[in-house]
């Protein structure tokens, strides 16, 4: 029996969480999307409060479309790999032990591009505030947080997919 093998919760370790490419954009914003794999630490513990993703972007993919929510703080620290932060301000590259943050209603739409030949890992932590709401300056969709935690989707002009 490995030690990772008797950890019981609170402690685990990350590779017993699913890995998952799975994401909740619409068609036809979904497979750009899918570049990505997540695993939901957080949830895994039973946190409520907050959400904290391993996520692992292969070469070629993003972590998301560029995006600003209006009332959810986010953090990222760089595990591994290379990876391109694309801000309003332009672009700029991290390594690992390099991080970022993004305060709520900032405005400042944010993704991370891996352009690199290997994949990189993204530690990701963001709080569940109701009430959220995503723009997304480079495509037309938009989301709100709903009553379930779920986000809803829309064109910009309001539109549900």
């Amino acid at each position: 029996m490995t030690e990772q093998s008797k950890l019981k919760l609170p402690a685990f370790d990350p590779s017993v969480v699913r890995e998952t490419n799975f994401t909740s954009y619409p068609e036809p914003h979904r497979a750009a999307n899918q570049t990505r794999y997540n695993r939901r630490l957080g949830d895994h513990a039973g946190l409520r409060n907050f959400g904290v993703n391993l996520t692992r972007i292969i070469p070629g993919g993003q972590s998301s479309y560029r995006h600003a929510h209006s009332r959810q703080d986010e953090f990222i620290f760089v595990l591994e790999g290379e990876v391109v932060l694309q801000t309003n301000d332009g672009e700029q590259t991290l390594k690992p032990g390099m991080c970022a943050g993004f305060p709520a209603g900032s405005g400042d739409a944010h993704r991370f591009v891996n352009r690199s030949a290997t994949d990189a890992k993204l530690l990701v932590i963001g709080d569940r505030s109701s009430g959220d709401e995503i723009t997304y300056p480079d495509v037309d969709m938009h989301a709100a947080l709903g009553p379930d935690g779920a986000y809803r989707f829309s064109t910009k002009s309001g539109k549900p997919f």
